[in-house]
């Protein structure tokens, strides 16, 4: 199979926010990628090229005819095809003109329209909220996507010019966000197109032995061509089939202004969504309250407290063929909550609180022909306890990850699973949330085709 994508181009132009890029360069290095920089002229005025060239030990392209970016008289070409993808950020508003019309003028510009037809291209306008929502910014936008760009849409919030509104360039692991899921579904892709030409060529084998009459000859090619199918990538497993998740905390009302939650980001259960999706599947997705974008091409439910939860789970039961429960729904909910706002005091509050709905146990009393998959956050004991939690809950398989590890539970791009299931379990070391989607994704394909065959 053909590696993850690792090479990444970044172009940077004139906007305030360029001092925010040597942290983005720093992050996507952080995450095992290689980059590369170029600037227009106006953005060595908000960040240095040294600072750019020290974090990627590469030169920065700046000068179209800076002798150190020369390779063989076409720098443009060679470091455009190098690239696994590109991205502009932050992308000014002339930039946003010059990539409309073609014009490559700077070095910028240049790589841009050098980029291999299926090179991506992220571009990151970032400007003061009239230069964004002018007619001919949004025409430029609309003009690029046209093209084939992919536009990440600016944040709201306090700009460098002092007014508020839509403009800001989106923060760090928002953006690194955008780039790792891209990359990784560049990865999908490229391994399923592999998968499905090694599956083409197999069938276009000549098969002149099944015709000589040897039974144990057609055994061997009906078992061959059965293994193949079982080898094939999770699209395969997933495609068609309706997938419901859930992803994020709950929030339990206290009062008006209160609740009870927990850490949960979300970032599990939305990677499993979109690469769910990527695989062909129909994703349902039910959220608690995150800071994450909805997800394209699914149906998604955004929901608040965990009776919330199992009425949305409810209602899409009866279509799905898996589901994966990955939100960490609150364990106790307030008896009695309260109107209002309880006023501060001296004296001590005390609450009455009750057991919320268990998801995920109504979902193994339910579960007839589906496949479901939970989530056990442990702190001790934790194979002991999602073995437990497995056969209690009438569950296909827990996923495991102990609070108390590095790059596992709540927060962090990263996780360590174990996958537990009634045959046994498997433990893998620390990886990015996608890269775990990816190996649940897979056990679930393999629970449907299992409980098909049988």
């Amino acid at each position: 199979m053909k590696e993850i994508a690792k090479r990444v181009l970044i172009g940077i132009t004139g906007s305030i926010s360029a001092y925010k890029t040597p942290l983005l360069v720093r992050e996507l290095i952080k995450n095992g990628i290689e980059v590369r920089v170029a600037m227009t002229p106006t953005a060595t005025r908000f960040v240095s090229p040294l600072t750019l060239e020290n974090l990627t030990r590469h030169p920065v392209a700046v000068d179209m005819f800076d002798e150190r970016i020369q390779n063989d008289g076409s720098w443009h070409v060679h470091l455009s095809h190098w690239c696994d993808a590109m991205l502009i950020a932050p992308c000014s508003a002339t930039t946003l003109a010059k990539l409309s019309s073609g014009n490559c003028d700077n070095t910028v510009t240049a790589l841009a329209m050098s980029l291999p037809e299926k090179t991506p291209l992220l571009v990151s306008p970032a400007m003061d909220t009239e230069m964004w929502l002018h007619p001919a910014t949004q025409r430029n936008v609309r003009s690029i996507e046209q093209d084939g760009a992919l536009v990440i849409e600016p944040e709201e919030g306090e700009l460098a010019s002092g007014l508020y509104g839509p403009g800001r360039l989106p923060e760090i692991d928002a953006l690194t966000s955008h780039v790792l899921k891209l990359l990784n579904r560049m990865e999908l892709i490229s391994q399923n197109e592999e998968m499905m030409r090694t599956v083409d060529a197999a069938l276009q084998q000549p098969v002149y032995d099944l015709q000589e009459g040897v039974d144990h000859d057609a055994f061997d090619a009906e078992l061959e061509l059965q293994h193949l199918k079982e080898s094939l990538p999770i699209s395969e497993q997933l495609r068609g089939r309706v997938v419901l998740i859930t992803a994020g905390p709950t929030r339990e009302k206290i009062d008006d202004v209160r609740y009870i939650s927990n850490h949960s980001s979300g970032k599990m259960g939305y990677a499993l969504a979109e690469i769910a999706r990527d695989a062909g599947a129909e994703v349902v997705l039910i959220s608690g309250p995150v800071d994450l974008p909805e997800p394209d091409g699914i149906r998604f439910e955004s929901v608040e407290s965990a009776q919330e939860m199992l009425q949305a789970v409810q209602v899409h039961w009866t279509d799905a063929d898996v589901g994966i429960f990955a939100a960490a729904v609150a364990d106790y909910t307030p008896v009695a909550p309260a109107n209002g706002k309880i006023k501060k005091s001296d004296e001590e509050v005390e609450f009455v609180l009750k057991k919320t709905a268990d998801i995920l146990a109504w979902a193994g009393e339910n579960k007839g022909n589906k496949a479901v998959i939970g989530f056990a956050l442990e702190a001790e004991n934790g194979l002991e306890n999602a073995k437990a939690k497995l056969e209690k809950k009438n569950a296909d398989m827990i996923v495991l990850n102990m609070v108390n590890q590095p790059q596992s539970g709540f927060g962090g791009d990263h996780n360590t699973i174990t996958l537990v299931g009634k045959h046994g379990e498997q433990s893998f070391d620390p990886m990015m949330k996608t890269q775990c989607a990816r190996l649940i994704l897979a056990a679930a394909g393999e629970l449907l085709g299992s409980s098909k065959s049988t």
